[in-house]
């Protein structure tokens, strides 16, 4: 039976043109060798080399097989390097569950930070709601998923990635869009344009809230699925939102964004969602970058 050690034997001879030399760089007597070659030449039913005044030269069986011996150890090599990659979760798929606000400002920065550290990893981004996110998670189609305001899972741990101040976005003809700064009080009578609609916790659910907690209910004109749509609205003079500061990235003409005064500020998550029992290397890996990105940005699990 063929075995990489016969084509390794065999083309270390071909190299050297020399027996002895080729046992020297192979680190072993020329004995060994000499009956490895034979058994390669069993093997292929013809001769490999012929002795020649210096050494050995290749027959015309030896040159065909030459080639294709090099490239054969070759990829062998490189199989082994791959599958230890791998395993240390430098070569494969990260399969990422996102969602709307995320994708403005925090969340590409942690990716692209993951994706210079290991360029050969392939990051696949699915958008999906919170409850999508986590069904993927169990079924194993997504590795990592980002979120808000995610719930206690006995199967899934989830780590803040950054906390995230509110602001208000204004139609520019609103009177309240010259103001510095604004409470969320102020509020009271405008009428809300609320994101998303689905899932729940939601981003809706938290300003709701935020609006109970200041002295009255919301007057919602409108629930809508993102971010985007919800400055669309804004920027038509639908309403007025409370939006997570990333969100002022999306820039929509006739739309002015307010920072909230309240102290101390309310604060909104981004946080990464994974699978507790998850044994990827790749995942290992990301999450190192991800402790890595909390240690600089100061982030704790509490805002």
């Amino acid at each position: 039976m063929l075995e990489l050690r016969h084509l390794k034997y065999f083309v270390a001879v071909a190299k050297e043109q020399n027996i002895g030399r080729a046992a020297l760089a192979l680190n072993i007597s020329q004995p060994p060798l000499t009956r490895q070659i034979q058994q390669l030449e069993e093997i292929i039913g013809a001769p490999l080399f012929i002795r020649s005044v210096k050494g050995v030269e290749m027959t015309a069986a030896g040159q065909a097989l030459y080639a294709d011996a090099k490239a054969i150890l070759s990829l062998a090599d490189l199989a082994v390097e791959r599958s230890r990659r791998a395993a240390h979760g430098q070569l494969g798929r990260l399969d990422v569950g996102i969602f709307g606000t995320g994708m403005f400002d925090i969340v590409p920065r942690v990716l692209l930070r993951f994706r210079n550290a290991f360029p050969d990893v392939e990051i696949a981004m699915h958008t999906m709601t919170k409850t999508e996110q986590v069904e993927a998670l169990r079924q194993r189609r997504i590795t990592i998923g980002f979120n808000r305001l995610v719930p206690k899972y006995p199967d899934i741990k989830s780590r803040v990635v950054m906390w995230e101040r509110l602001v208000v976005g204004l139609p520019r003809s609103n009177p309240l869009a010259e103001r510095e700064a604004l409470s969320i009080a102020d509020l009271a009578g405008q009428p809300l344009v609320l994101f998303p609609s689905t899932g729940h916790p939601n981003f809706s659910d938290f300003v709701a809230h935020q609006c109970r907690e200041h002295g009255f209910i919301p007057q919602v004109v409108q629930e809508v699925g993102d971010a985007v749509t919800g400055v669309a609205l804004v920027a038509s003079g639908f309403g007025v939102c409370i939006v997570p500061e990333s969100a002022t990235h999306f820039r929509a003409s006739g739309v002015v964004y307010v920072r909230l005064k309240e102290s101390p500020p309310t604060m909104l998550d981004v946080s990464c969602l994974y699978l507790q029992d998850d044994p990827s290397p790749i995942l290992r890996e990301f999450l190192r970058i991800l402790e890595e990105f909390r240690a600089e940005n100061g982030v704790t699990d509490d805002a």
